[in-house]
């Protein structure tokens, strides 16, 4: 149902005659706001649990870009990506930089326990268990997850179409439960997790 709502949000900015860009901003704000995905409230926690999110925006038309990573006190990463693409000269920006940017811009800010949700929060302490278990096994294993597979779903990300003809694309992200080291995966990587090209795809 809360995808069904986002489609449809970022439907209905298409038929008004809205761009592509406004249409995936629409649909990705209605996922990013709901804990049932792994971005914005109800992304997953970190080793230090912590939330840290990554997302990122294309252009199809310009080929231009914004990513963000590691920010944990904007409410809506993927307004702050496409800020960084349309209001400063730079494609990416991480942690409390990216945060101080977001501050600039008037973009709403949170206490990162808003991300909070007790079955991400349950869901970490599950692999911080398990991983435990194997250590003690094998003095080998320097990091071990056997949620692994499960852990890394729920990333967010639309892709649309004008009727202009521009595409445009974006993506927006907790990462892994249990990421340690300031790890950034493949979301913010414009061409790796996200990309938009108008002679090809988003």
């Amino acid at each position: 149902a809360k995808l069904e709502e986002a489609i449809r949000a970022g439907h209905a900015v298409l038929e008004s005659g809205g761009t592509s860009l406004e249409a995936i901003e629409q649909a990705i704000n209605i996922m990013e706001n709901s804990p049932l995905f792994n971005a914005g409230k109800g992304a997953v926690f970190t080793n230090a649990e912590t939330n840290e999110l990554d997302a990122a925006v294309m252009d199809g038309k310009t080929l231009n870009a914004g990513a963000v990573a590691g920010v944990t006190t904007v409410k809506s990463p993927i307004d702050l990506a496409i800020a960084v693409m349309n209001k400063s000269e730079h494609v990416m920006m991480i942690g409390k930089g990216a945060e101080t940017f977001a501050e600039e811009q008037g973009m709403e800010i949170v206490n990162p326990e808003y991300f909070y949700t007790e079955s991400r929060f349950r869901g970490l302490q599950r692999i911080k268990k398990s991983e435990k278990t194997q250590l003690d096994h094998d003095q080998k294993t320097a990091f071990f997850d056997p949620y692994i597979k499960d852990s890394k779903y729920g990333t967010v990300g639309a892709a649309a179409l004008d009727k202009h003809g521009n595409l445009a694309a974006g993506t927006s992200t907790g990462g892994m439960t249990n990421k340690r080291w300031g790890r950034v995966g493949d979301v913010p990587v414009i061409g790796a997790g996200t990309y938009a090209n108008n002679k090809t795809a988003a």
